[in-house]
C-alpha cells in the first residue's frame, strides 16, 4: 500500500476516481472507438505522472478534474449507474458471506437441551407454574435481558372466542412464524422454539373469555455459534472434540425406541466425539466411557467437565454417560439401547463416529442410532456469538 494513501484524504479520492475511470474503460474497451481509448488511455496517463509524485492538494484535484473531463467526454454513460453500482456491491457482498459460510465459518442455533450445560438450548419457563417468580419485569429490565437472550411473552385474550393454532409458516424465505387466534384477537410468535405449544399447554378449541390470561412464560434463547469449517479440511476430528454433523441419507435403523423418534434425518446434530472408527466403546455403571478396555475420565482430552460429576445423574448437570440400565434406575426411562449395561460393548465400524450429547440424561444420541460416517462431518464448534452471557466466546471443550 502506498504511504500517501494513509496521510491524505485528497489522495484516497483521486485513486479512487482513477480506478473507477479504469474500471470503465477496461469494460468498454470492446464498444469504443480507438481514437476514445486512446483518449482516455493518455488521460490516465498524464493522471499517474502527477498522482504518484505529490500530495499537494491543489494539484491532485486539477488532475482528478482534467481526468474526469476527459472520461466524462469518451466514455459511455451507464444508466441508471447509482443502481447498477449498489447492486453490484451487494452480489459482492453476498458472494463473500456464502464463500464465508461455505468454508470457514457457518452459524448454527442450538435448539435442544442435549448439550447442557456446555451450550444451551432454548429453555422455555411457565411463569404460572407454582414456585416460580411469575412477575413479568419492567421494561427496562426486559430490554437488558434481551442481550442475554430472554425474552418474555404474555397474551391477555381481548376477544372471547375458541383457540385456534395456526402452522408454523415462513415469510421471506427466513423469517418463522407462528400465529395464535383467539376470535378477533391473535399473538404471533417470531422464530418460535421447537415444541412450543407442549411446554405452552394450549389446547385448540379451548375458549377463552375476554381479559382472560392464555399463557404467561420466560423463553431463554438456545446459544448461536459459528461452526468451523476448515480446521477438518486439514486433520481429522479428535476424540473430546464438539463436532456438528448432517444426518441426511443417514440408514434408517433404530430411528425409533418404544415408538419415540430418536434421529431426525436430513437436519444437523451436535455432540461430543466420543470413539473413532474400529473402536470398541462400553459405558461402565460408573458412568465412565470405555474405550477397546481404557477408561476415559477427567484427564482425557475434552471430558475434563463431563466426568466432572458429583451424585446422582441429573438433566443439565455434567453427570458422565449412563448406559439403559443406569438411565432406567434414575430417569424411569430408557434412551440408550446399544448399551443395556455396563458389560455391552458395541463396535464403531471404520470411518464412522460415535458421538454423545453432554446432558447424559436428556440426549438422544450414540447410544440410541450408533455411529455415523465421517464425511458427514461439517465442522467444530467454535465461539459462541449470542446470546452474552458467560458461555459467550470460544468454546474451548
Amino acid at each position: 500500500m502506498n504511504w500517501r494513501w494513509l496521510v491524505s484524504r485528497t489522495y484516497r479520492q483521486a485513486a479512487e476516481l482513477r480506478k473507477h475511470v479504469w474500471y470503465i474503460l477496461n469494460s468498454q474497451r470492446d464498444e469504443l472507438a480507438d481514437k476514445a481509448v486512446g483518449e482516455v488511455a493518455e488521460a490516465l496517463a498524464a493522471f499517474d505522472a502527477k498522482f504518484r509524485r505529490t500530495l499537494h492538494r491543489a494539484t491532485l484535484r486539477a488532475a482528478m478534474a482534467d481526468l474526469e473531463k476527459t472520461a466524462t467526454m469518451w466514455l459511455k454513460p451507464y444508466p441508471y449507474p447509482g443502481v447498477r453500482e449498489n447492486l453490484k456491491e451487494f452480489l459482492v457482498s453476498g458472494v463473500l458471506i456464502l464463500g464465508i459460510f461455505s468454508f470457514f465459518l457457518q452459524p448454527m442455533k442450538i435448539p435442544s437441551g442435549s448439550a447442557q450445560p456446555t451450550l444451551y438450548g432454548n429453555v422455555i419457563t411457565d411463569l404460572t407454574e407454582p414456585g416460580v417468580n411469575g412477575e413479568i419485569p419492567p421494561r427496562w429490565r426486559r430490554f437488558v435481558d434481551w442481550f442475554r437472550g430472554i425474552d418474555y411473552h404474555r397474551w391477555m385474550a381481548r376477544d372471547t372466542g375458541v383457540l385456534l393454532i395456526e402452522p408454523p409458516a415462513t415469510t421471506l424465505g427466513f423469517i418463522k412464524t407462528q400465529r395464535l387466534n383467539i376470535g378477533r384477537d391473535s399473538y404471533t410468535f417470531f422464530w418460535p422454539p421447537e415444541r412450543l405449544l407442549d411446554h405452552l399447554r394450549l389446547r385448540p378449541g379451548q375458549t377463552y373469555q375476554a381479559g382472560q390470561e392464555v399463557f404467561r412464560i420466560k423463553i431463554s434463547s438456545g446459544d448461536r455459534l459459528f461452526v468451523d469449517r476448515l480446521t477438518y479440511n486439514f486433520r481429522r476430528p479428535r476424540r473430546g472434540e464438539i463436532i456438528v454433523f448432517h444426518t441426511v441419507d443417514l440408514e434408517r435403523k433404530l430411528v425409533t425406541y418404544r415408538g419415540q423418534d430418536i434421529l431426525v434425518d436430513n437436519t444437523h446434530y451436535i455432540k461430543r466425539l466420543v470413539a473413532l472408527g474400529g473402536e470398541r466403546v462400553r459405558i461402565g455403571d460408573d458412568r465412565h466411557v470405555y474405550i477397546n478396555g481404557r477408561r476415559l475420565d477427567t484427564n482425557t482430552p475434552g471430558f475434563r467437565k463431563v466426568y466432572r460429576f458429583d451424585g446422582p445423574p441429573r438433566d443439565s448437570v455434567y453427570s458422565g454417560h449412563v448406559n439403559n440400565k443406569l438411565a432406567l434406575q434414575y430417569a424411569g426411562r430408557g434412551f440408550a439401547p446399544l448399551f443395556p449395561d455396563g458389560d455391552a460393548e458395541f463396535q464403531v465400524r471404520p470411518n464412522h463416529y460415535l458421538a454423545f450429547g453432554d446432558n447424559t440424561m436428556n440426549s438422544w444420541d450414540g447410544r440410541g442410532w450408533g455411529d455415523f460416517p465421517r464425511e458427514h462431518v461439517v465442522g467444530r464448534a467454535f465461539f459462541v456469538f449470542w446470546p452474552f452471557t458467560g458461555r459467550w466466546g470460544p468454546i474451548w471443550e
